[in-house]
């Protein structure tokens, strides 16, 4: 099956309290974005990317795509107002039915051991997301703002990439927004599907407050 990925990457800075959105910011030595699509380059050198990006971002994201992928099979579309939008409108984008990831732009550090590993399972069983075991303790906020102890097992973090057959994904994207649809996993679920789970890799944070560039940059030396 033909594997593609679209990489989500419409932010606009607004936690980062910055002009330039994360995915631009430099990390040892070159941007977010130019990380994260390395990593699935170094997988598969051949595979077709959609990238999905803010509007006012789509001049600047061109120019750095000449100068780091120039001949590669990359597609650049315009972003929508919330996350599923623009998952859906990069799903419109795709060229082959096989088995496609959605990667947030904001992820430079995924391994490409567990970039093969998703694409790996969600061939065979046909959903894969990488999750991380919680090490620290959970407290469950009740209605009446008091708090109760939960067991942390039963809880997983989860990452990306998450790896679906295309026509599965393109099928459950059919559906009206919810406020419930945090990633991808949740609409393919609402849908009727199993999630089935990968060991992700605890160096894939996504780069959200400042401090988070700092870790990025500790992994990406590593």
């Amino acid at each position: 099956m033909r594997e593609e990925v679209i990489i989500v990457a419409g932010g606009i800075g607004s936690r980062m309290k910055s002009e330039q959105p994360k995915q631009f910011m430099a990390v040892h030595d070159r941007p977010v974005i130019i990380h994260a699509l390395e990593k699935f380059y170094r997988w598969k050198p051949d595979m077709h990317v959609v990238v999905v990006m803010n509007e006012s971002f789509l001049d600047h994201w061109a120019q750095l795509r000449e100068h780091n992928f120039a001949g590669k099979d990359i597609t650049t579309v315009e972003g929508g107002d919330t996350r599923f939008q623009s998952v859906k409108k990069g799903l419109s984008k795709l060229k082959y039915s096989g088995v496609v990831a959605i990667h947030d732009a904001a992820r430079p550090c995924v391994s490409v051991k567990v970039i093969g590993d998703c694409f790996r399972v969600a061939t065979l069983k046909k959903t894969a997301i990488p999750v991380l075991q919680v090490n620290e303790s959970l407290r469950k906020i009740e209605a009446d703002d008091s708090s109760i102890s939960v067991n942390r097992n039963d809880f997983v973090v989860v990452q990306t990439p998450q790896c679906f057959h295309t026509k599965l994904l393109k099928e459950a994207y059919k559906v009206d927004f919810d406020a419930l649809f945090t990633d991808d996993a949740s609409v393919v679920e609402a849908a009727g599907d199993e999630i089935h789970l990968v060991a992700g890799n605890p160096e894939n944070i996504k780069v959200t407050e400042p401090s988070d560039l700092v870790l990025a940059e500790v992994f990406l030396r590593g």
